[in-house]
């Protein structure tokens, strides 16, 4: 319910303004569009559809990490888990979906493949592989505050769509 809210709103907020829901913000980057062109008026849906891209474009929250327990256990997407892969698990990002995570309290940043759903914990926007969270930093914290960008779309394909 609460992510079928969110991309709800994302739909019909402005660019340039933030939402912001529990555990993590999304921030709108203005998106280049027809409407900025004297005399252009883009059609309801184009603006919203447009909106919805530059939304999606940064977050920030918490991460955490998950490894070994899961490896060779079937993820969401029907890839096999790999804990030194670099792969991520979103509630939301279509399977395939390649995405800088930057860990904010040192600047170290990762490019993750996002092959699962989660996290279930309330508060946590992504779950990173053991191997990323290495490489960011926090697999002695467990959870480390992130943004994420979106960076474009993998080559692989899942096995489920």
């Amino acid at each position: 319910m609460q992510i079928r809210t969110l991309v709800a709103a994302s739909l019909v907020f402005s660019a340039g303004s933030a939402l912001l829901s529990p555990g993590w913000a999304q921030t709108a980057q203005p998106a280049a569009s027809s409407a900025s062109a004297p005399g252009a008026s883009p059609s309801a849906p184009a603006q919203a559809s447009a909106n919805a891209a530059a939304a999606s474009d940064a977050m920030s929250g918490t991460a955490a990490w998950y490894g070994r327990k899961f490896n060779g256990r079937k993820t969401a997407s029907g890839q096999r888990f790999n804990a030194a892969a670099m792969t991520a698990a979103h509630p939301s990002l279509p399977f395939g979906t390649r995405v800088r995570v930057t860990n904010t309290a040192n600047k170290r940043s990762v490019v993750v493949v996002i092959n699962d759903r989660g996290p279930t914990t309330p508060g946590r926007m992504l779950d990173v592989s053991q191997a990323a969270a290495k490489k960011l930093g926090f697999t002695r914290a467990g959870t480390a505050s992130v943004t994420l960008e979106v960076v474009g779309r993998s080559t692989q394909r899942s096995t489920r769509s």
